[in-house]
């Protein structure tokens, strides 16, 4: 006994070794890895950093030594210039533009979120008989578009969505794409134990969907929602087509954008208006102000999200 004891302890060392050796990472291949991954996020931060300090920047230092990232006069006219934009009330159309671009982002998740949730979820069920038409009718549109037009007559006349703020959010709060990714994370990271349990219990299938299923489905929750977060504050297009000028007090943060960088445009192509206007029309940093304008605001919904990729996870929702 006593000899087995002790050639099992030199084993159990040699196997705890290897598996140290194989997990261990070298001094030099650490730090090439990390000056990798700096050099990459200083790709990304660079020039977010550097299209911040051209708006910032003054006309006449962008003249005289071009797009520096030390300006050699600072200014906050293109900033003014936003925002001394006023509607017919007063107020100005920058802050309208924002909390309706809010207002339609958050709306446009927590619906989109509704809906491919709760489809993804039915067409997971194996004992649902329509299953195979349902998902065939969801994956055809994947591959052949109805148009622009047979969308655009659908959602004016038949539906009246015009000059309504249902005509920006009904476009995008549900995909084909999205509801297949959900149907299958519900087929491959839901546990049918879970599911049966609920019955046992006596629940039906919405209590076991909302109690059950989605707390342990917030990771797929989460990038979709991200996804949706993106798609509806950035889009303007839907504006151009349901949204007539004359409802300014409609119009979303990125189609604002869009339409003073129009103006920014005209203006620099027109001599006699760029005579006239010159000296208070901050032509290049205003572009760069528009950028940040619509892009920093977005920035900080990504934290948040990320912080349900990482405790969305279930360790253990199963035994045995």
């Amino acid at each position: 006994m006593s000899t087995v004891s002790k050639s099992a302890k030199p084993a159990s060392r040699e196997t705890g070794s290897g598996m140290e050796r194989f997990n261990a990472i070298r001094p030099g291949t650490n730090a090439a890895y990390s000056t990798l991954f700096i050099l990459l996020a200083l790709l990304c931060i660079i020039p977010v950093i550097f299209v911040i300090i051209i708006s910032f920047s003054s006309e006449d230092s962008i003249g005289k030594v071009g797009y520096s990232f030390i300006p050699i006069e600072w200014s906050l006219n293109a900033y003014k210039y936003v925002w001394h934009l006023r509607n017919a009330q007063g107020i100005p159309t920058v802050i309208m533009a924002f909390l309706t671009s809010v207002g339609l982002t958050v709306a446009g998740t927590c619906l989109g979120l509704i809906l491919i949730s709760t489809m993804g979820y039915v067409l997971s069920r194996r004992n649902f008989k329509l299953r195979g038409l349902y998902t065939m009718l969801i994956f055809i549109p994947m591959i052949f578009h109805g148009g622009l037009l047979s969308t655009y007559v659908v959602n004016v006349q038949l539906l009246g969505l015009k000059n309504t703020y249902w005509a920006l959010i009904f476009p995008l709060c549900c995909s084909s794409f999205y509801v297949i990714i959900m149907r299958t994370f519900f087929q491959t990271s839901v546990p049918d134990e879970i599911i049966e349990s609920g019955k046992v219990d006596g629940a039906n299938q919405l209590r076991i969907f909302v109690q059950l299923v989605l707390p342990i489905s917030l990771p797929a929750l989460a990038t979709i929602a991200l996804f949706l977060t993106f798609a509806y504050w950035n889009d303007w297009y839907q504006a151009s087509l349901y949204i007539e000028s004359k409802m300014q007090n409609m119009f979303p943060l990125q189609y604002l954008l869009v339409n003073i960088e129009k103006n920014i445009q005209y203006l620099a192509n027109n001599d006699m208006a760029m005579s006239a206007s010159s000296d208070a029309l901050p032509t290049e940093t205003m572009r760069m102000a528009i950028v940040v304008i619509a892009v920093v605001p977005i920035m900080f919904s990504y934290p948040f999200f990320q912080k349900y990729f990482i405790t969305g996870l279930t360790i253990g929702a199963v035994k045995g």
